[in-house]
């Protein structure tokens, strides 16, 4: 197991979250501190015996990657600490505000008329407080009611609401909570954004319209298909139904309506699989494979979920193909400390742990649960279950300190719809290029997709309604711990059912061992009684004479 480039993730994630919290002086003394020490450890190094050089090798290299992230975070946490969105903010001004829209709406919660809430991150363009426009390009967090679920990325839009600082550890520099729903730029035209299909004018042919038109493409399918198809190709759930997204939080499969590292690793792996058909070479197919890859991101939007999703499934798939768990290690970590050196905000993301830790779990406990099932089953259903299992095992625990619930068929529900995911991803992503250019091509790679995505939604909906789907699990430390030490109950009986021989014998051997300490116990319990008996018959009888 190569764990050289192990301390580098660890300690470039614990400064990312330090300098969440820490003002910007601080994060630079921090940025100071470790650019010294990877001095002095280059020093120890030189001066240190061949044998010992290693040690202090590594750790020079992961204070310099540290350090790194530290100086990029202090250039963030400047402006997001101290510019004029936060001490707007700060006074909780009342603004009118003009925005890019950088991320896809998410649901939080209901008002008092029952109508959803919306969260969408934004960035600043200008803002009017206090009589004074200020121009800045600085991240907020908007909250609105009716007509914010219908925003995208790219689109820029104006509104008005009053400013709050934001949450300690927080990527944003505030908190906007919109008192008007969103309305086009132009002071002349206060019109409200439209609403219908295809949605405002001023969205960018991009990423975002070719998300849209593939929704409207796919509203012909009946069922759960039309809603589903879109969240698990683009990661568009604006048409996923309330009660099918209820019964996929129940079994654990949210992840399959984001672009996540499994669609990317499908996606991958196909593409690898298509260019060796072609008799192309290892190294050439990769490429291909990669440049592919790189077209799908650029395709549904090169975000930070996406380009996070794609490094993190090439990792997995390389984990799962190569078989060398150590080389996939060093990639993981490898890739975790370029990210947060390009991004340290992912430090304070759910889902970059999420996502860290599903690869993990698949890089260090897929191939060994696999190898433990019997020679009669096939591999592909080995690591079938291998792999949920292992990225389930080390996600469990985060998962349950989020929402204190236990998922009782989330394993079997993702080894119930494995055999349709990948139809699903492959054949929507090759029909989304599609749709634009030939409709009616697009037609059978959608309609073989959809019937995939139709009975995933059927399973998700069959697991969600059984007995015990959605099990009470305590909260806080004492969930997490729980989760733990049922995460680790759960590999050793996974163990001892696969090996029912090795369990057999252990039983028996533990039980001998058991027997002979019994055993031994008696006897030394016997001797003393012997003893004590022989020591009373000794002992005169009676007292003194008067």
């Amino acid at each position: 197991m190569d764990l050289r480039l192990a301390p580098s993730a660890i300690l470039t994630w614990a400064v990312s979250l330090a300098s969440a919290y820490l003002p910007p002086l601080w994060t630079g003394v921090v940025c100071v501190a470790l650019a010294v020490a990877a001095c002095l450890l280059l020093i120890a190094r030189a001066v240190a015996p061949q044998s010992l050089r290693t040690f202090p090798a590594t750790l020079a290299v992961a204070c310099l990657f540290a350090a790194a992230v530290a100086a990029h975070a202090a250039t963030q946490v400047g402006p997001r600490q101290d510019g004029p969105v936060a001490d707007a903010a700060a006074a909780r001004d009342s603004v009118v505000i003009h925005v890019l829209i950088v991320g896809d709406p998410r649901e939080f919660g209901t008002d008092s008329r029952g109508s959803g809430r919306w969260a969408v991150p934004a960035e600043v363009i200008d803002m009017a407080a206090d009589g004074m426009l200020i121009r800045t390009r600085t991240r907020i967090l908007l909250t609105g009611g009716e007509g914010w679920d219908q925003v995208v990325k790219g689109q820029e839009v104006r509104t008005a609401g009053k400013l709050k600082p934001a949450k300690p550890g927080q990527v944003e520099a505030g908190v906007l909570a919109a008192a008007t729903p969103p309305m086009r730029p132009d002071s002349r035209r206060k019109t409200e954004a439209r609403h219908q299909p295809g949605g405002p004018a001023n969205i960018p042919q991009g990423p975002a319209q070719l998300k849209r038109q593939f929704s409207s493409a796919a509203e012909w399918l009946q069922g759960d298909a039309a809603g589903l198809l879109p969240g698990m190709v683009t990661g568009d759930t604006t048409g996923l139904d309330e009660g099918l997204e209820a019964a996929m939080k129940t079994t654990s499969t949210t992840h399959l309506t984001a672009v996540s590292g499994a669609n990317c690793s499908l996606i991958l792996g196909g593409l690898v699989l298509l260019a060796r058909s072609f008799r192309l070479a290892r190294g050439v197919a990769a490429i291909v494979a990669l440049a592919c890859l790189a077209a799908f991101v650029m395709m549904v939007g090169p975000d930070a979920s996406v380009l996070r999703a794609a490094v993190m499934g090439a990792i997995g798939l390389t984990a799962l193909s190569s078989g060398r768990r150590g080389r996939s290690l060093g990639f993981l970590c490898l890739a975790v400390t370029g990210l947060l050196i390009l991004d340290p905000s992912l430090g304070t993301s759910v889902g970059f742990l999420l996502s860290v830790l599903a690869t993990l779990g698949i890089v260090l406990l897929a191939r060994p649960i696999a190898s433990w099932a019997p020679t009669w089953v096939p591999s592909w259903l080995a690591s079938a279950v291998a792999v949920p299992l292992g990225a389930q095992l080390l996600c469990s625990p985060v998962i349950v300190a989020l929402q204190p619930q236990f998922s009782g068929y989330s394993l079997l529900t993702n080894i119930a719809v494995a055999p349709f995911v990948a139809p699903v991803t492959i054949l929507g992503t090759i029909a989304v290029p599609l749709v634009p250019l030939i409709p009616w091509l697009s037609v059978i790679p959608m309609a073989i997709a959809g019937a995939s995505a139709e009975i995933v939604a059927a399973i998700a909906r069959f697991f969600a309604g059984l007995p015990g789907a959605a099990l009470p699990w305590p909260e806080g430390p004492t969930g997490i711990a729980t989760m733990l030490l049922w995460s680790v109950v759960t590999i050793l009986i996974v163990w001892l059912v696969l090996h029912p021989t090795l369990a057999g014998s252990a039983v028996m051997s533990l039980h001998r061992r058991l027997v002979l300490l019994i055993a031994a116990g008696e006897s030394v319990v016997r001797r003393r009684r012997a003893k004590a008996h022989s020591g009373s018959r000794r002992r005169p009888v009676g007292g003194p004479r008067v």
